[in-house]
């Protein structure tokens, strides 16, 4: 009797053990180690739809921003794709987003973006086309506010030029990223293959991920 009580004890124990570890074991894994940066500026823009966007838009959501112009001809399709994988990922989640921003909004008119979202499969509601405010105030908000470079180009990449990089945004408007390999803070993830490095499209989405339970 004595040995079958001994075992009933080490299970009661284990049993007690278990209830109190899980719940610190899915804590852990809730809370994501993403590194934190500067809090996106303030903006305002015009979307496809002839809508006011402002940042503010996006509060409570994870969103991704880009900088791009809808006639590239060089990597912007490109990076489209890769931002139509994660509109696929995340489609139909409210808490998610994304901000494609002109860099040449003189050419971008909303009716111009519209017609670009609609050849390009852009349909997830929280996919936002911006444009509506001078080239000057686009470029402040790329180099300065995200610090992703985008300016005027030579021909051959349709007169302008912008970061081939992805921005995360969290839920409170914070740039967050992973570390690479060797514990250094990415901040961006790149949305297409540069100097024989690929493109970060799998971790991106992971990170959203993290963001999303956070």
């Amino acid at each position: 009797m004595k040995k079958k009580y001994s075992y009933v004890g080490i299970a009661f124990v284990i049993l007690l053990f278990g209830i109190y570890t899980v719940p610190k074991v899915v804590d852990r894994f809730k809370k994501s180690d993403l590194v934190k940066f500067n809090k996106v500026p303030d903006f305002e823009f015009i979307n496809q739809e002839g809508k006011t966007i402002t940042n503010k838009t996006y509060d409570g959501k994870v969103y991704v921003v880009e900088f791009f112009f809808a006639t590239c001809p060089t990597i912007c399709p490109i990076m489209n794709r890769k931002m139509l994988t994660i509109q696929d990922e995340f489609f139909g989640n409210p808490n998610f987003g994304i901000a494609s921003i002109s860099i040449t909004p003189e050419i971008d008119t909303p009716k111009a973006l519209k017609e670009y979202a609609k050849n390009n499969g852009i349909t997830h509601k929280n996919w936002h086309l911006l444009t509506g405010k001078s080239d000057d105030v686009v470029y402040a908000l790329s180099n300065k506010g995200f610090k992703l470079y985008a300016g005027k180009g030579d021909a051959a990449h349709g007169g302008f030029e912008h970061s081939g990089l992805f921005a995360l945004v969290d839920k409170n408007g914070y740039i967050r990223s992973r570390k690479d390999e060797f514990g250094n803070p990415i901040m961006y993830y790149r949305a297409i293959e540069e100097q024989g490095f690929p493109d970060q499209i799998k971790e991106l989405k992971e990170d959203i991920k993290m963001l999303l339970d956070e």
